[in-house]
């Protein structure tokens, strides 16, 4: 790795996810810009040895300091918030974010997600078609192409699937519920350990300008998936109704192919 350690990193939305990327990148000996909406978030960004940044966006103004954006990557992790009336200003946030960064970073990478595909009864890779069915999936896919139509030459963009790990265990998810419906579907997840590094695979490979599903490989029926999971959390077992109606399977083609990425979690 030649110069790698010596990249400065901003990521903006230090959250679940950027969190823990934020601090992996800083074991990887990356300079590494962390920003948050709130102040009392800032101390545990110090701490970690991130430098800290207090940085909102509304659909009217920007509070944030220029410098955040003098890095060689950007990731944007600043998911949309589903049951917020700002949920339809998303795009537009994703474009002022943008707009700031121009002539400043070098790369940027947007965090999106694989609910830009539809339930279409079939499995989808990066060259599919995105048809999505929620309201949060239809604007996280607006933002994807307003990255896309910015940065044409050079978009990066990581489409996550349902993310499980620290904090997020999946046992929780149904124990206890009756008769959930489609317990036959395959499951399409993957574990913030994975989720982190196939991020860093990205720096340190420098494999820009691609879009990439980051799924977990492997892809159990979601009453056997979740049943285990509230097994071993000693959770009361959820029931499924034993259906397979509307589903898709989540592959990549592009993290095997220019990242040569390892999972690391089993399902």
């Amino acid at each position: 790795m030649e110069n790698f350690n010596k990249e400065t990193i901003s990521i903006l939305g230090c959250g679940w996810f950027g969190f823990a990327l934020a601090k992996r990148l800083i074991g990887l000996h990356y300079t590494v810009k962390g920003s948050t909406t709130t102040s009392d978030k800032l101390p545990a960004l110090n701490e970690s040895k991130i430098q800290p940044y207090l940085i909102n966006f509304t659909a009217d103004e920007v509070v944030c300091e220029d410098s955040f954006f003098d890095a060689d990557v950007l990731f944007i992790c600043i998911p949309p918030k589903r049951s917020s009336p700002e949920l339809k200003d998303y795009p537009n946030k994703i474009k002022m974010i943008l707009d700031l960064a121009k002539g400043k970073t070098k790369n940027i990478i947007l965090i999106s997600s694989t609910s830009v595909y539809g339930d279409e009864n079939k499995a989808v890779t990066e060259y599919s078609g995105t048809h999505p069915e929620t309201d949060s999936g239809k604007l996280v896919l607006e933002a994807e192409h307003l990255f896309k139509n910015l940065n044409p030459e050079n978009f990066t963009i990581i489409r996550f699937a349902g993310l499980i790990g620290p904090e997020r265990n999946p046992g929780r998810f149904f124990a206890g519920k009756k008769d959930i419906p489609n317990g036959l579907t395959p499951v399409n997840l993957i574990h913030q350990t994975d989720a982190v590094g196939i991020a860093c695979a990205i720096l340190e490979k420098q494999a820009f300008g691609f879009i990439y599903n980051a799924c977990n490989p492997n892809h159990p029926t979601k009453q056997d998936f979740y049943t285990t999971a509230a097994k071993d959390a000693d959770l009361i077992e959820p029931s499924f109704i034993s259906e397979k109606t509307a589903w898709k399977i989540v592959e990549s083609i592009n993290v095997p192919k220019y990242l040569g990425y390892e999972f690391e979690v089993e399902l």
